[in-house]
């Protein structure tokens, strides 16, 4: 499969769901992150830094990544950004979209998401001044990366004990934002939580560690094969 995760900054495609995203590639399918926005300006980063930690952490994964160029703090819904996602889709054609879940605090992650989910739509239009081939991304899953504190309403879970500690390297590249500048009692404690939050969801589906999504859209099975017991 072709599969592209969408993320409002570099880093939240690796907490939400680094572990899924190293499973898939390991399975053999493309998985390309998008950085909608590069994330700076944060008190210890720089767009130096935060490509260079992206870059790291995108190869701890086995994944590419590339840029959509949207300004941090400044994404904002228009008919604009809405076309120049869905030229992007255009190109890299992906069979399922993963997206932030709508709910959050951060508008960045709010304005993403509805931007993306329409684009979503956009690309397949005809007559259109997009560039590219009309193409409909058939399957959109939203993952939690959310600045609520709020139970997270899954559908369902991907059982990733075998690549936690994958994911776990692959936020370790992202120094700037998880350690440097933090008291020492403090480094690593977001990294904690998100293992704490995965040992949770796999205790759900009684597995060491799992990652949660949510569907709008009917899933399909063609097995039972892959049900977790």
């Amino acid at each position: 499969m072709n599969i592209l995760v969408a993320g409002p900054h570099p880093d939240d495609q690796e907490l939400a769901m680094g572990g899924t995203i190293a499973l898939l590639a390991r399975r053999g399918h493309r998985v390309t992150l998008l950085d909608i926005t590069d994330g700076e300006p944060t008190p210890h980063g720089s767009p130096e830094i935060r490509a260079a930690e992206a870059a790291a952490a995108a190869a701890a994964l086995g994944v590419p990544r590339q840029a959509a160029g949207f300004r941090n703090r400044e994404v904002l819904y228009s008919l604009a950004g809405r076309h120049q996602l869905a030229a992007i889709y255009r190109q890299l054609r992906p069979d399922i979209l993963f997206l932030p879940y709508p709910q959050d605090a951060h508008p960045d992650h709010g304005q993403v998401t509805r931007i993306a989910e329409d684009a979503r739509f956009d690309a397949k239009l005809t007559r259109s001044t997009i560039p590219g081939e009309p193409f409909y991304p058939p399957r959109l899953i939203y993952y939690f990366c959310t600045h609520l504190r709020m139970n997270f309403p899954a559908s369902f879970c991907v059982d990733v004990s075998a690549t936690i500690e994958v994911k776990m390297q692959a936020l370790r590249c992202y120094d700037s934002q998880f350690f440097r500048g933090r008291p020492a009692a403090e480094q690593g404690a977001v990294l904690d939580y998100v293992r704490n939050l995965d040992a949770y969801f796999g205790g759900t589906i009684r597995r060491p560690f799992a990652e949660p999504f949510y569907v709008t859209e009917m899933l399909g099975l063609s097995g039972l094969e892959e049900i977790v017991l």
